[in-house]
């Protein structure tokens, strides 16, 4: 049984760093592509950062490119995210989801994620 579990999230000032983390177990972390989406209240949920199972591609959503980083640690079995300079506009609830199928690449396309974990809350103070 695959779990995907985040966890990192917080309350920040606007201009500060955090963290997220994202556990997955249950399956072969290192042959699937992952992704960080987020959702806002009121809005539809998007794709922030994304990254293929071989961390040769990655993908940002032009709102945080430059600002975020993701990363992964196969032997971790565990995703990251490095947000600095975050703004108030980032306050969402951030997502984390596994590929579908093994060795596919990076994408925010939502028929191409298999699991998702709960989510991790975010919260920019100006």
């Amino acid at each position: 049984q695959v779990q995907v579990v985040e966890s990192g999230g917080g309350s920040v000032q606007a201009g500060g760093s955090l963290r997220l983390s994202c556990k997955v177990s249950g399956s072969a972390f290192e042959n699937y592509a992952m992704g960080w989406f987020r959702q806002a209240p009121g809005k539809e949920r998007e794709g922030v950062s994304c990254i293929s199972w071989t961390e040769k591609t990655t993908i940002y959503s032009p709102s945080v490119k430059g600002r975020f980083t993701i990363s992964r640690d196969n032997a971790q079995n565990t995703l990251y995210l490095d947000m600095n300079s975050l703004k108030p506009e980032d306050t969402a609830l951030y997502y984390c989801a596994r590929g579908r199928t093994p060795y596919g690449g990076a994408s925010f396309e939502n028929k191409k994620q298999g699991y998702w974990g709960q989510g991790t809350q975010v919260t920019v103070s100006s």
